[in-house]
């Protein structure tokens, strides 16, 4: 890991030269994503956002009752055939072919209105009631994505994306929105979701080497940039990041937390399962 280390230091002149357009009056909020369900409520108390899967999760109401934010997960974009209702979107011919990144997971047809209807009537119901104050919105990336792909056969898929997100925060007008991304139709909705995250901003897990590392400087410069104009735009509108990294080293981890907060950000940074808490390191 010594060279991937090393290379967090190497940006620094990059990042604070990105990071000054960043809003001066951001706080950041202490926030944590986890997918698991082992973990007791005491071990989410130094947070005050947390993010779970909806459908397996540890007790919502002792954090609730200390007064946390707890959104539940759910993709609007796709659908992985263990979800309860996989079988009956792909009877209705809602599901496009599958992602060939994350096998067993399937692109939806996000301009269907009985996709809209099931979401508005069914799942975000279901998950406000079990305790949740929101949702955290998956995959909202792949309309823009299919968009590209072929034009004309998926044609006005980011309009109907942007659309849905537009009719869930009308019929939950209380209900917290955060976005995962979802970059190519942030600008139509950001008056309309209280959060976005920014998911492997500064570094990631690669999969192929099986090792974190960080992402390209492009890639890099091109979403804090993005990020921060939605920021500039909407000023009540808080922004999130979530980054991969190896939870031995402690160095590193604390670099990232500086560089996404210098950028006016709410960082986290975790491991690339999301299945356990990786405390944000003490200043040394």
């Amino acid at each position: 890991m010594d060279g991937i280390r090393s290379a967090v230091w190497l940006w620094a002149g990059l990042l604070v030269l990105v990071a000054a357009g960043a809003r001066a009056d951001t706080t950041p909020i202490p926030w944590v994503v986890y997918y698991a369900a082992d973990l007791p409520p005491t071990a989410f108390y130094g947070y005050d956002l947390v993010v779970f899967e909806s459908d397996r999760h540890p007790p919502l109401e002792p954090l609730v009752d200390r007064g946390k934010k707890v959104v539940g997960y759910l993709s609007l974009g796709e659908v992985n055939e263990g979800r309860p209702y996989f079988a009956e979107l792909k009877a209705e011919g809602l599901l496009l072919g599958e992602n060939e990144n994350w096998k067993g997971s399937f692109f939806l047809d996000v301009r269907d209105p009985r996709w809209t209807k099931r979401v508005v009537d069914e799942l975000v119901p279901a998950i406000l009631r079990r305790g949740f104050h929101g949702i955290f919105i998956d995959t909202l990336d792949n309309p823009g994505h299919l968009e590209r792909l072929d034009a004309k056969a998926n044609a006005g898929m980011l309009e109907a994306a942007a659309r849905l997100v537009r009719t869930l925060r009308r019929n939950f007008p209380k209900m917290i929105i955060v976005l995962n991304r979802g970059y190519d139709l942030l600008a139509a909705v950001e008056r309309d979701i209280d959060m976005v995250l920014g998911e492997s901003v500064y570094a990631d897990y690669d999969f192929a080497r099986k090792r974190y590392a960080l992402v390209d400087r492009d890639t890099y410069r091109q979403q804090v940039e993005i990020l921060q104009a939605a920021a500039r735009r909407q000023p009540r509108l808080r922004v999130l990041t979530l980054d991969y990294w190896d939870p031995n080293d402690a160095k590193g981890i604390g670099e990232i937390y500086r560089i996404e907060t210098e950028n006016g950000f709410s960082p986290y940074v975790a491991t690339v399962e999301l299945d356990r808490v990786i405390p944000r390191p003490k200043p040394q």
